[in-house]
Order: C-alpha cells, then sequence, then structure tokens
C-alpha cells in the first residue's frame, strides 16, 4: 500500500466559522471548498483538515453523521509553544486549559474553535 496523503475530517454545525478559526489562528489555507465543506492545508502539517456540516446527505454512513464528539482533539506540535499562548492568550480566543508542562515533558494548552473544537498546541521541553 502506498498512502500517498492523509485528513482528519469533522463535523461542524458552522463550517465557515471552523474555517476561518484556523486560518486566522494557524496560518492554514483553503484548498477546496463547496457548499457544506471546506478543506484546508498548512505546509510542513502532513494533514488537511477538513470540515462538514452536520447533516449533509452525502455523509456515509449517516448512523455517524453527527457532531465532532466529546474526547477528540486536534493537536499540532509547535517549534515556540510559549510564544503561541503569548499570542493566543492575548488575542480573545477561547481557552481550555493554560499552558502546563506535564511530568513527562509536554508543554501545551488548548483552545476551543467556535463549534466547540478543542485545539491543542504542544511543544516536548
Amino acid at each position: 500500500m502506498n498512502i500517498t496523503n492523509s485528513a482528519i475530517s469533522l463535523n461542524v454545525a458552522d463550517v465557515e466559522a471552523s474555517a476561518t478559526f484556523l486560518e486566522q489562528q494557524l496560518a492554514f489555507e483553503r484548498e477546496m471548498q463547496q457548499d457544506g465543506f471546506v478543506s484546508l492545508k498548512r505546509d510542513g502539517v502532513g494533514f488537511n483538515v477538513i470540515f462538514l456540516r452536520t447533516g449533509l446527505s452525502t455523509f456515509k454512513p449517516a448512523s455517524h453523521a453527527g457532531d465532532a464528539g466529546q474526547g477528540l482533539l486536534l493537536v499540532f506540535v509547535v517549534d515556540d509553544i510559549d510564544a503561541e499562548w503569548q499570542r493566543v492568550s492575548t488575542s480573545g480566543v477561547p481557552v481550555a486549559t493554560p499552558i502546563e508542562t506535564e511530568p513527562w515533558g509536554e508543554r501545551y494548552f488548548q483552545m476551543i474553535d467556535p463549534n466547540g473544537v478543542l485545539i491543542q498546541l504542544v511543544q516536548w521541553v
């Protein structure tokens, strides 16, 4: 098998709000979009983030067409977590978990996009 690309796809009520959040906060760019669908990319990330409007009739299987669920973290490793924390903490972005360092060396914080998706930025120290 030869995997040539990858993506994570999240169902959200307001596709535009989540797409704009990733563009403004993490410098993602739109690669494709249609009604109820936006695919975003960013050099160096290794996968696209796709937002689908909850309830799209084309989503299969229909039994799994609900919103992105609790327990999902969209995680990005960064070079300077403290600089990112300074930028985000003064920008008015909703923060779920302020910056902290775990005993095993994970320094991170979590923010919340307009649809409630948890986005974690992390640096290994």
